[in-house]
């Protein structure tokens, strides 16, 4: 066997084909999203402590969670539910 003919040998085993599957493409997407899953639960824990310090200092923290919440919905959502909001408290009397 000539060098150039094991080099094509080698390459050819490391993206191993099994039922279709390029076994490194496979092996790749599921090591970054491993990574994005790792990065993930490490800003969650930052968030918490950021919580942690709002709660510290004197803020509601189930408050500040609706005005985030309110903060990604578009402007007539927001309006809908306070008016909603509203006339349910009305008919309760609130």
């Amino acid at each position: 066997m000539l060098a150039h003919e094991e080099q094509d040998t080698a390459s050819a085993e490391t993206t191993v084909q099994t039922g279709g599957i390029a076994a490194d493409r496979l092996r790749s997407i599921i090591e970054r999203v491993e990574r994005l899953e790792e990065e993930r639960k490490a800003l969650a824990g930052d968030i918490k402590d950021i919580f942690s310090e709002a709660k510290s200092a004197g803020f509601d923290v189930k408050i500040i969670k609706q005005i985030l919440k309110l903060r990604k919905m578009e402007p007539a959502q927001v309006e809908e539910q306070e008016t909603l909001l509203d006339i349910y408290r009305r008919a309760l009397g609130m």
